[in-house]
């Protein structure tokens, strides 16, 4: 296996399988028909085997992982909870392919969150792109137009937004826990398992949880679980250290894409023109915003860790790693844009 990623097309077809992979992760939610906080915890919690299985054979061969990496991977997994489960409403709300797409709107967010916090003015192209990416959501969300697609494409477009944002406190959290990365699995257990039990907590607040499984949408979700929870992440893990910023960029398109085509062809969801349009703005805006600057590689030490959705390169990373320097985040693999899901 190392030497197939060490090869410059085994690590891009390593990389487009995994974004593949988790571009299903809506379709499989909802054809789980379980509510948000249900999907949410058993997407979790049935991956947590396979993931304490690898993460155990990390460990006997790498030694144990310092405490303080565990207590930052631990943290961001409340965050990667409440970011499921406000996916999952968005998910319900807009369609499995419009929820995505909102979802790679922190593509733009990490930065902007990284200079609130710590001062880290973003790059240029972030603030350029944000103007189009907003008026994306404000098409995406229906409010222009009647007979939008979606239950509600409104609350739909709001629950994505809230999903992006609780996504990028999940990245800066985990950047600090993932700085091994010869260890992709057990920073994913820690964060899982935290996710798993945040979103216990949400769905028992909201009053949707329900901890019996339900065949056959329990099928849909131990699917779920083993390909974009599991196998989607860590195969974009294991990849994207040695691609060039520039083939990331365009693998960042896969998912949300891919999401959208799989979503007209398995569920038969029909967004209208201008919610499209709104996608094109949103997906033109994060192609812009991750634009790599000539010559710039991951492969220099720039590493990127998995995600649920897609992963984010290029300059919008650039600032998160910067910020991570500099707020005490350590070093490592930049932060990824969009999971497990």
């Amino acid at each position: 296996m190392q030497r197939w990623l060490e090869s410059g097309d085994g690590a891009r077809v390593t990389a487009a399988v995994g974004a593949v992979t988790i571009a299903f992760s809506s379709i499989l939610v909802r054809l789980s028909h379980a509510s948000p906080s249900t999907a949410a915890i058993f997407r979790c919690a049935y991956a947590l085997p396979l993931l304490a299985v690898l993460a155990w054979r990390e460990d006997r061969r790498f030694g144990a992982r310092h405490w303080a990496d565990r207590r930052a991977a631990i943290a961001s997994g409340v965050f990667f909870g409440a970011d499921l489960v406000l996916w999952h409403h968005s998910i319900e709300d807009v369609g499995a392919g419009l929820a995505t797409v909102l979802a790679n709107i922190q593509v733009v967010l990490v930065p902007l969150v990284a200079w609130a916090l710590l001062s880290e003015r973003p790059g240029r192209r972030v603030l350029m792109a944000l103007p189009a990416a907003v008026g994306g959501v404000v098409l995406i969300s229906g409010v222009l137009e009647q007979g939008a697609y979606g239950a509600d494409p409104g609350a739909g477009a709001a629950f994505g937004l809230g999903a992006g944002t609780a996504y990028v406190g999940f990245l800066l959290l985990l950047r600090r826990g993932g700085v091994d990365l010869r260890r992709p699995a057990g920073p994913l257990l820690d964060a899982t398992l935290v996710g798993c039990l945040t979103s216990c907590v949400a769905g028992i607040a909201v009053g949707d949880a329900h901890f019996v499984p339900v065949w056959p949408g329990a099928g849909w979700l131990v699917l779920l679980a083993l390909t974009s929870q599991v196998l989607g992440w860590l195969l974009i893990t294991v990849s994207l250290p040695r691609l060039a910023a520039a083939t990331t960029s365009l693998l960042l398109m896969i998912q949300p894409v891919g999401s959208l085509f799989l979503g007209a062809l398995i569920l038969s969801e029909s967004p209208s023109t201008v919610q499209l349009g709104g996608v094109l703005l949103v997906l033109g805006a994060v192609a812009f915003a991750t634009r790599p600057a000539a010559g710039r590689s991951l492969a220099s030490g720039e590493a990127g860790a998995g995600v649920a959705r897609a992963v984010a390169p290029g300059e919008v990373a650039e600032a998160a790693i910067e910020t991570g320097r500099a707020g005490g985040l350590g070093s490592g693999a930049p932060l990824p844009a969009r999971p497990p899901q």
